[in-house]
Order: C-alpha cells, then sequence, then structure tokens
C-alpha cells in the first residue's frame, strides 16, 4: 500500500474520531463522545499530512474563518454547550473541507445505484466549487 506506518495509523485515528462523533450524535449530543471524537481527527489528520502541512492548512488565509469556527466548536463542547458547539464547529467543517466534497463525490460516483446521487449531494455541499455531472 502506499501509505506510511505513520499515516496508516493517522487514518485508524481518523476512523475512530468519525466513529466517537457519530456516537456522540446517537446519544444526544454526549459531551464526552464528541470531545473524544474530536481530539481523535485532529491527531489523525496530524499524522496522516505531518505537523508542518496541517498547520498550513489550518493557518491559510482563506481557511482562517473555517479554523476559527471549527475552534470555538471544540472549545464551546468542552465547555458543556455540544449542540451549539456541534453546529459551529460543522460550519468550521464545511468551509475548511468544502472543496474535498466534489473529490469525494467523483469517487462516490462510482457507487452502483445510489452512487449518482450521493455525488450530486456532496456537489451541493461543497457549494459548486467544481462542476462534476451526474454520469449519465
Amino acid at each position: 500500500m502506499w501509505l506510511s506506518d505513520m499515516q496508516k495509523i493517522g487514518v485508524a485515528f481518523c476512523a475512530g474520531g468519525g466513529l466517537f462523533l457519530t456516537l456522540g450524535l446517537l446519544m444526544f449530543f454526549d459531551r464526552s463522545l464528541l470531545a473524544m471524537g474530536n481530539i481523535l481527527f485532529v491527531i489523525g489528520l496530524t499524522l496522516i499530512i505531518g505537523l508542518q502541512k496541517t498547520f498550513v492548512f489550518f493557518a491559510r488565509k482563506e481557511k482562517i474563518k473555517g479554523t476559527a469556527a471549527f475552534t470555538a466548536g471544540i472549545i464551546l463542547i468542552f465547555f458543556r454547550w455540544p449542540l451549539t458547539g456541534f453546529l459551529v464547529e460543522m460550519y468550521g467543517i464545511f468551509v475548511l473541507f468544502g472543496d474535498f466534497f466534489a473529490t469525494i463525490g467523483s469517487f462516490a460516483g462510482n457507487v452502483p445505484v445510489v452512487g449518482p446521487y450521493i455525488q450530486m449531494a456532496l456537489n451541493k455541499l461543497g457549494g459548486g466549487r467544481r462542476n462534476a455531472e451526474l454520469p449519465v
């Protein structure tokens, strides 16, 4: 596989973060699960792309608003405002990672039956930053 051992560990941390975030939502915005999911996600992202690239990604001028919202959301979750913090954090994630939704959608478009619908939804969530058409 093309991932290094550190990147494989980072993928596991991100997957664990996603699992804890999902469980936190299913348990009606459980503060502890959401906080653990956020911590694991940030650690995993850092292990996947490296410390310097992570800092550069979050510190880019066009991503400052998303970084501030993402950080504020995590802080609100830590200060016992899980619903508000999660909503603020989701806004930050859409601003930070909105460019990737079209890329994910192009991969998801190859899934039989539901793929084109997933691709269309991700393109709309990403704000139409890429003009990816549905396959006919």
